[in-house]
């Protein structure tokens, strides 16, 4: 073997091995990305959101660490329910509550239980607007998709063009959120049970028959 033999065998093999090791890299590097874009597997705030979700999720071909933290996101900081659950009862302060009878925690004596037939279904009434049904449709859509939602949050974008932007909504406040946590809370919503109703009305039409949004 000569000389120059083996100066050019040991160049291809340190090239394959830095082919590799790039190749490699690349892999974990698409890997990382992929695993940015799902969400980070190591956030506490996954669980918590898992934990907190109070209705059922349909997980099916969706990312548990998007929804998880879209539940976080939902339930445990952006008080959603505070305008889009709404059980109404005219006996009750302000015409309606967020909780099933019994389970009102600001009673001070009653453990908390959302109104889950009406979870992020809307209707609850601020003076001449009523607030929007979040849940998916039969497609598993929200609001008509992604960059629909995203346009509402950022940008107060009303859907039925009552108004030039959404009032009451705090869509200013919400649209300084980073577009990743916005897509896991899109994505947490995809994830919830669909409620009849048509948005801005909760179950039913104005007319009083349903919507048949969910099938």
């Amino acid at each position: 073997m000569t000389k120059l033999y083996k100066m050019t065998t040991a160049g291809l093999t340190a090239a394959g091995i830095l082919a590799v090791g790039l190749l490699l890299n690349s892999q974990q590097g698409r890997a990382d990305d992929n695993q940015g874009n799902q969400g980070n597997s190591n956030d506490p705030r996954v669980e918590q959101g898992l934990k907190i979700a109070p209705v059922q999720l349909n997980m099916k071909g969706k990312s548990r660490n998007l929804v998880g933290l879209g539940s976080y996101l939902v339930n445990g900081v952006g008080g959603c329910n505070d305008c889009h659950t709404w059980r109404k009862d005219p006996m009750a302060p302000n015409g309606g509550s967020n909780y099933e009878v019994g389970g009102d925690p600001f009673s001070g004596v009653q453990q908390e239980h959302i109104y889950v037939a009406g979870y992020l279904a809307g209707g609850r009434d601020f003076g001449p607007f009523r607030s929007r049904n979040l849940t998916p449709d039969s497609t598993g859509k929200v609001a008509d998709g992604w960059s629909t939602f995203k346009q509402i949050m950022q940008h107060g974008l009303d859907p039925d063009q009552m108004t030039p932007v959404l009032q009451v909504m705090p869509w200013p406040i919400y649209r300084n959120m980073k577009d990743d946590d916005l897509r896991a809370i899109y994505e947490y919503l995809t994830a919830i049970p669909c409620r009849e109703g048509n948005p801005g009305e909760s179950f039913q039409n104005p007319d009083g028959t349903t919507a048949h949004r969910c099938n």
